[in-house]
């Protein structure tokens, strides 16, 4: 049953669509507000199948994701009692919550940036900030650089390493996808 390989074959196809910038886009919005599938999942595709345009592909990730930090502040500014704390509570993530917190209170604008550049979810951060009325100017700065230097590093290497890497991929793309799979659920389990 070769599900990722499949999966892999259609993101290839999408990276080449007409419209796969705006996909794009609207995937790293999304994804720094509420969505859960990283935006590296498309830029390195499209990445592959344009290797000239990598630059402007990292870029675009960059700001969409930026911008949709900047969504995900304001609701945890201005909605975070009325929306977003009972969800965390009826989700059971109360303990999530407390642990952002304490990184704030500990690290400031730095869990920002971290969150920004690692595969930490930057949507619980994003709207931490904002909860927690962190400083508009430094979260922005903050998030652009840690977002820009994990996307534009996602783009430089996959457009060196290019065909090469592509084969590659191809080869494991069965055993990542069922190791991230095997990942995730062991995450789950120990954090729940």
């Amino acid at each position: 049953m070769k599900i990722f390989t499949r999966l892999y074959d259609m993101c290839l196809r999408w990276a080449r669509h007409r419209h796969a910038e705006k996909y794009l886009a609207t995937l790293s919005f999304t994804e720094s507000v509420i969505f859960p599938i990283p935006p590296d999942v498309m830029l390195a595709p499209m990445v592959l199948a344009q290797p000239a345009k990598a630059w402007r592909f990292a870029a675009i990730t960059t700001v969409a994701s930026v911008l949709g930090g900047l969504l995900g502040y304001l609701l945890g500014w201005f909605a975070f009692e009325g929306l977003i704390e009972p969800m965390i509570v009826d989700l059971g993530y109360q303990d999530k919550l407390t642990l952002a917190q304490q990184w704030f209170a500990d690290y400031g604008v730095w869990v920002v940036f971290l969150a920004g550049f690692s595969p930490i979810p930057y949507k619980v951060f994003t709207i931490t900030a904002g909860f927690m009325h962190m400083a508009l100017i430094p979260f922005i700065v903050a998030s652009a650089i840690g977002r820009g230097a994990r996307f534009f590093l996602v783009a430089g290497l996959v457009k060196w390493g290019g065909p090469t890497i592509e084969a590659k991929l191809k080869d494991y793309i069965e055993i990542i996808g069922w190791v991230t799979v095997a990942a995730a659920i062991a995450a789950y389990l120990i954090l729940r």
